[in-house]
């Protein structure tokens, strides 16, 4: 068996209270999924036992203590702790903030190590995470620490894509943070991204304004006329097609982003507002620019309908199946692009 025939899914289970542990029994119940991927859920075989009773759920689980016990056909679950957690469904609990980091680290670790090919995280909460060990706003900003490359947030379904030049950033700094250099950094993430992960041999790339009606001008702010434009044209200039900026309000509405293979937004809700208006319960949110391939669901943990046995698993299961195709398409580019010169030689001895 090869890596890209069963590829080893690692789970991080997120916030113990929220819709994290429904969503991922749901997804994996149909056991034809196990035919392509391996899970691996990071939490406790005792707090997937409760889920799987609450929820009435007739999965079964593999329990290991040691990842080389990961048995293909299984959802193995890696227990990260034996301490005993009350879950209370839909309350917010600092306590159960340190269970959702003890996973993803784990996870973590487990990815860089080999042993699980790609990462899916299921929903935290930003606020009870918090620490004086962990002080990231997300899930974006620690892996991006933990792994190599430049990250990128990129939201994505099966018609649009959405990177952000800004993600996590108040929006009274948002124009502070966006300089040239950001703007080429995270353009070619982009523009690799949808080379390597989506196999777009020339992508096209349109970049939303900073201001209303991309300044007007000027009458409405210079940060697209003396940041984003030239900087836009410098890079155009190196052969790049990308387009912009355009003036975010009409941009989705008129449907001009169904003529692009992605679409750059300067910070978080102009971006994330129409991608999850579009597509929620479809959408996956793909941190794009690092070496390792992680995904997850376009939702947070839903407390007002955790434990109630409604949460849909829609999002979270695109997350998976994102995750294998990416981690596919990025071997096969892998493979194409190795050692050009020695196939090169192999061909024409031909």
């Amino acid at each position: 068996m090869t890596e890209t025939e069963n590829i080893v899914v690692g789970i991080s289970i997120g916030d113990l209270n929220g819709i994290g542990g429904e969503i991922v029994l749901k997804t994996f119940e149909d056991a034809r999924i196990l035919d392509f991927c391996t899970p691996v859920i990071f939490a406790s075989f005792k707090v997937m036992t409760f889920y799987k009773t609450h929820f009435k759920s007739e999965i079964n689980f593999n329990s290991i203590k040691d990842l080389d016990q990961i048995t293909a056909g299984k959802v193995n679950v890696f227990n990260c702790w034996n301490d005993p957690v009350k879950i209370e469904f839909g309350k917010e609990d600092v306590t159960i903030g340190t269970f959702a980091i003890k996973s993803l680290e784990a996870a973590t670790k487990a990815l860089k190590e080999g042993f699980i090919n790609v990462l899916v995280t299921a929903p935290i909460n930003k606020h009870n995470i918090q620490s004086e060990a962990f002080k990231f706003p997300g899930h974006t900003d620690y892996l991006a620490q933990e792994l190599e490359g430049e990250s990128l947030m990129f939201m994505i379904n099966d018609r649009l894509r959405v990177g952000l030049l800004t993600d996590h950033v108040p929006v009274k700094d948002v124009a502070n943070h966006i300089t040239p250099k950001l703007i080429e950094q995270k353009i070619n993430t982009v523009y690799e991204s949808l080379k390597k992960d989506f196999k777009i041999q020339k992508p096209k790339i349109a970049v939303l304004g900073i201001n209303p009606h991309t300044g007007d001008n000027g009458v409405i702010g210079h940060e697209d006329d003396d940041v984003l434009r030239p900087t836009l044209q410098k890079i155009k200039e190196s052969g790049k097609l990308v387009y912009g900026p355009y003036a975010a309000d009409s941009f989705f509405g008129s449907n001009n982003y169904k003529n692009f293979d992605a679409i750059i937004a300067s910070y978080h809700d102009q971006g994330l507002i129409p991608f999850k208006t579009l597509s929620f319960g479809q959408g996956v949110n793909f941190t794009a620019g690092l070496n390792k391939v992680r995904t997850s669901p376009d939702h947070g943990t839903a407390y007002e309908i955790a434990g109630k046995g409604v949460a849909d698993e829609n999002s979270f299961k695109e997350a998976v199946y994102s995750a294998m195709q990416i981690f596919k398409n990025r071997t096969d580019y892998e493979e194409l692009t190795a050692n050009p010169l020695k196939k090169a030689s192999r061909s024409e001895r031909r």
